[in-house]
Parts: structure tokens; sequence; C-alpha cells
């Protein structure tokens, strides 16, 4: 996306509002943002017009409603890829906005994250679903024959065994859409975060989310749509997916665009539930 639009959605106040509604709670309905607000609905409808153009908002279907989020990726975009050839200053103040942006208030079970990535649907496929590319850019290898209700194998670093974690394809549609189900926690979690056996057992208890990833042509580029829902509110899944997808999907797209990456954490699924 272009940086044009980014800046000239935050210039106007009425939207940073917006922003902030959404800061405060993601997922919202245009009358949930419309509520409180000294704007008449179709001013609002306008705004979100812009952010949407800008992709710092995306949407989303939840039965007849159409929910709002906020999407940090063009933050992320502007910190990682322009500003911080420049000013070191400006590149603080944007990560703390950047942060303010993603590290949203845990009382919402859906996590949505919207790229833009120069590349092909194939390729793109490729990327989501082959061990050698996930490997490169999150740490871990993801095996399986991608066909629903077949078990995705998880292999925690190169060279090392794979092993079943209960994740399963839900939906398998090649080069548009795919969703598994997502794990639960590990023992190599409680080890990573230092967890008792008493933290551990609760946590096991969480209910089982899943992550989709939508694919779609846009022009030049691939637009991609991580959604990650079912979560527990207030759960410690939804904190580490918050922080986590946004670094990963920024790797990948580094990897597709430039064929380098950046370095990934040394626990590999770490940053990531």
């Amino acid at each position: 996306m272009e940086m044009d639009a980014v800046f000239r959605a935050l210039a106007d106040p009425s939207r940073r509002r917006l922003l902030d509604r959404l800061n405060e709670r993601n997922g919202q309905t245009l009358r949930e943002l419309c509520s409180n607000l000294d704007m008449a609905r179709q001013s609002v409808t306008k705004h979100l017009g812009v952010l949407e153009d800008a992709n710092l908002v995306t949407t989303a279907r939840q039965g007849r409603e159409k929910l709002h989020f906020l999407n940090a990726a063009p933050i992320n975009d502007i910190a990682e890829r322009w500003i911080r050839t420049y000013d070191q200053e400006r590149v603080h103040a944007l990560a703390d906005l950047k942060s303010a942006l993603e590290n949203e208030p845990m009382a919402k079970t859906d996590f949505v994250y919207v790229t833009y990535i120069e590349t092909t649907p194939e390729k793109l496929w490729q990327a989501l679903t082959e061990p050698a590319f996930t490997l490169r850019y999150w740490g871990i290898g993801l095996q399986s024959d991608w066909k629903v209700g077949s078990p995705i194998l998880l292999q925690w670093g190169p060279g090392q065994e794979f092993h079943d974690i209960e994740q399963v394809v839900l939906e398998s549609e090649p080069y548009t859409r795919l969703s598994y189900r997502w794990h639960n926690y590990q023992r190599e979690h409680a080890t990573l975060f230092g967890w008792s056996e008493k933290r551990f057992a609760e946590l096991v208890t969480e209910p089982l989310s899943k992550v989709t990833f939508e694919l779609e042509p846009f022009g030049k580029t691939v637009k991609l749509t991580v959604i990650h829902d079912d979560l527990a509110p207030d759960g410690e899944m939804l904190r580490g997916i918050s922080g986590g997808w946004p670094t990963i999907v920024s790797n990948l797209k580094t990897m597709l665009e430039t064929g380098d990456t950046m370095p990934v954490p040394s626990e590999p699924n770490a940053e990531v539930g």
C-alpha cells in the first residue's frame, strides 16, 4: 500500500479517534462505532472507507454483521521499510504507535491482520505450506498433504523430527484459502516461558482456536489476510498470537519480496502461542 494514503488517513483527528475506538475494542459493527460519537453515521462510514483504503482498517463478516478490525500492518511497513532509514527518534515514536495499535486490550476473541505482498498466489501458497519455506521465516516446519481432515505435523527446527500436535486442516482451497485448527500449549512453551506445572495445567484448558489465511490477487501483489479466531478472551494464546503474527507475516513478506529473512526466534514457536 502507498504510504501517502496511510499518512493522509492518520492526518484526520476523526479517523484517529475511530482507530482509538477499535484499539479499545476490536471487531465492532458500524452501529457500535457510531455510538457515543458526535459524528453522523454517514461521516463515520466515509472515514472508515478512507481507513480501509489505507489498509488501517479491515472488515470481516460474522453472520449478517460486518465487523471492523484495526490493522497494524501499514504502521509496521512504515517502521520497518521506510522511516528507520532516516531519523532514529521518529523510528522510536512510530514504534510506540505500532505497539499501541498491535497491543489492543484483550477483551476481543478474534485477531485479524492484513498485508500486501509482491508475489503470486501460487508462491505465497507454497510459502505457507512447504516446510523448507516455513522454516526460513517462521523457524518451524509444517508438513501435511493439506487435505481437509489431515494432520499438520510440526518440526521445531531444522533437522528435528516432525510431531503431531493435533493441528488439523479445516479448509483447503489452493491459492485462495487455507484454515487449520491451532495447537494447544506444548511442553516446549512451558520450558520457554518458565510456567509452573500448575500454570501449564491451567493454560491447556483454554479452548482450541483456528487460523485462516485468505489470498486475493491485487494488481501485482497478493492481499494476505490472517484471521485467528475462537480464542479465549484475555487468554495467553491471544496475547501470544497478537504479537507473533505481525512478526511472522512481516518476515514472510520480506522473504518473498527480497529473498532474505530476518532472524527467527531461537525457540521457533515462541512468538505465536
